[in-house]
C-alpha cells in the first residue's frame, strides 16, 4: 500500500478544557462560514474572535460538557452538550474543513450523546443548518427526529408592545412562574438557562394584568421564549432593542407571528432545522428555540 492509499489517522476524543478554546474557536468559525458560503448564506459567527469567545464560555461553564477530536495529536473539531436542564441541547459541532470525511463528526455526536444516556436525560435536542444535508442525514442515522421548521429572523427592532402589556427585566424571584410557564408549555422547565441570563441581565417576563405569561432569556440566537400566546412573543420581540447573532429562531410554521415580523420589517436569514431524540411534547403554546433547541 503506498503512502498516498494509507488509512487516515485515528479519531480520538477527550474531554475538552479551556486552553482549547483558541483552536476549536478558529475551527468552529471556519467550519460554519466554509458551508455557509458554498450555500451562499451569512456565516453564523462574524468573526474568529467570536468563535473563541463562545467556545471558552462553554469550555469553561460547569453547565456544559464539551469534547474535542484529534487526530495526529492536532484538534480537527469540538462538539458540547449543554446539561442546565433536563433536555439538553447539542452544539455547536464542528470538525476542520481539512478533516472531513473521517468520522470525527459522528464520534463527537457519540460521544455527547452517550454522555446523556449516562446522566439520564429524558432527551436531547438541537438545531442545524436545513440546508446543510450531510448534518442533517448523519442526525437522522443517529436516531434524531425532525420536529420543527425554523427560519433565522433579523432586522431592526419594531420596539412596539401590545396595550395592556408590561415587560420587565426578569428577576431571580420570576425563577419559579416561568419554570412553571415553560413545563406547561413544553413538559420541562429551562431554569439553568434562564437563571443564568437573569444573572446576565439579558432575560425579561412579560406580565399581563400582574400575572407572567411569557419571557424570554434573550431574543436571539442563543435564547430561547416562550408564551402563553402569538400576543406574548410580539410583546417580547417588540420590547427587545436588538436580536444579538445572526438573529433569533421562528418556528415558520407558526404563520401569524411569521407574518407579523415580516410586516415589522424583519428579514429571513436563513431555515433551520429542530430535531430531537427521546422524549419531545408538541408545545402547547408560543415559543421560540435557541440554537441549541
Amino acid at each position: 500500500m503506498t503512502a498516498s492509499a494509507a488509512a487516515p489517522a485515528p479519531v480520538a476524543i477527550r474531554r475538552a478544557t479551556p486552553a482549547d478554546a483558541d483552536a476549536c474557536g478558529l475551527i468552529c468559525y471556519d467550519a460554519f462560514a466554509t458551508i455557509s458560503k458554498e450555500h451562499n448564506f451569512p456565516p453564523d459567527l462574524p468573526v474568529p474572535e467570536a468563535g473563541q469567545q463562545l467556545l471558552a464560555t462553554m469550555f469553561s461553564h460547569p453547565g456544559f460538557f464539551c469534547v474535542v477530536a484529534e487526530q495526529n495529536g492536532a484538534i480537527i473539531g469540538s462538539n458540547c452538550l449543554d446539561e442546565r436542564t433536563p433536555i439538553a441541547g447539542i452544539g455547536p459541532i464542528t470538525v476542520s474543513p481539512s478533516a472531513q470525511n473521517v468520522g470525527a463528526g459522528r464520534q463527537l455526536m457519540l460521544a455527547v450523546m452517550n454522555r446523556a444516556e449516562e446522566k439520564k436525560f429524558a432527551g436531547v435536542r438541537l438545531v442545524q443548518a436545513a440546508f446543510h444535508g450531510r448534518s442533517m442525514s448523519l442526525y437522522a442515522k443517529l436516531g434524531f427526529d425532525i420536529r420543527e421548521p425554523l427560519v433565522v429572523v433579523q432586522g431592526p427592532a419594531p420596539n412596539v408592545i401590545p396595550p395592556g402589556l408590561s415587560v420587565r427585566a426578569a428577576k431571580a424571584a420570576d425563577l419559579q412562574a416561568c419554570n412553571t410557564l415553560c413545563h406547561r408549555i413544553h413538559g420541562h422547565h429551562r431554569s439553568g438557562e434562564l437563571l443564568d441570563a437573569i444573572n446576565q441581565n439579558i432575560a425579561l417576563v412579560l406580565e399581563n394584568q400582574g400575572r407572567i405569561t411569557g419571557y424570554t432569556s434573550l431574543v436571539g440566537f442563543f435564547g430561547h421564549t416562550v408564551g402563553e400566546s402569538n400576543l406574548d412573543l410580539q410583546a417580547l420581540i417588540g420590547a427587545s432593542p436588538a436580536f444579538p447573532g445572526p438573529g433569533f429562531l421562528l418556528p415558520s410554521r407558526n404563520t401569524e407571528l411569521f407574518r407579523w415580523c415580516l410586516q415589522r420589517g424583519l428579514r429571513v436569514v436563513q431555515p433551520m432545522t429542530l430535531v430531537s431524540l427521546g422524549l419531545y411534547n408538541k408545545p402547547a403554546g408560543a415559543f421560540l428555540p435557541s440554537i441549541l433547541y
